[in-house]
């Protein structure tokens, strides 16, 4: 088998080792993703919203106002930020939308392997005797 058969035919396989590089792989295509969304999409969402950061929206829950995100943590005060929830969603919403992609793609190749070309059936056990009588006629 050449290395793309392997990789697929290892791909395929449900054993721990293929599971352990599933999650090395997912790893790594959760940063991939992670800077897609903050350095690509997030500043045109950004962009959209007038310049809004989602990561600094928070409420504080002391009845104090605070002009940065920090200030208040540093004040101490119970801090509600809801900016990270939208990230997060964001965020999710992005990597559910390219895993689809890949399981899409990875169906479609699986469909394509499972077509199976069958044979032309060979001549029956009745077609076989008789030829086999008709040689043997032949050569009386």
């Amino acid at each position: 088998m050449g290395f793309f058969a392997d990789f697929k035919a290892s791909l395929m396989k449900g054993d721990v080792l293929s599971l352990a590089t599933a999650v090395v792989i997912g790893g790594a295509f959760g940063k991939i993703i992670g800077s897609a969304v903050d350095d690509v999409i997030m500043p045109i969402v950004g962009l959209l919203t007038g310049g809004v950061d989602f990561t600094t929206k928070f409420v504080t829950l002391d009845g104090q106002s605070y002009a940065t995100l920090a200030e208040a943590q540093k004040a101490g005060a119970a801090v509600i930020t809801y900016g990270n929830l939208v990230q997060a969603t964001i965020n999710f919403v992005i990597i559910a939308f390219f895993i689809f992609i890949i399981l899409r793609a990875a169906e479609r190749m699986k469909k394509k392997e499972e077509v199976v070309v069958v044979a032309p059936a060979g001549p029956t056990q009745e077609e076989l005797l008789m030829q086999i009588r008709d040689l043997l006629k032949n050569r009386s």
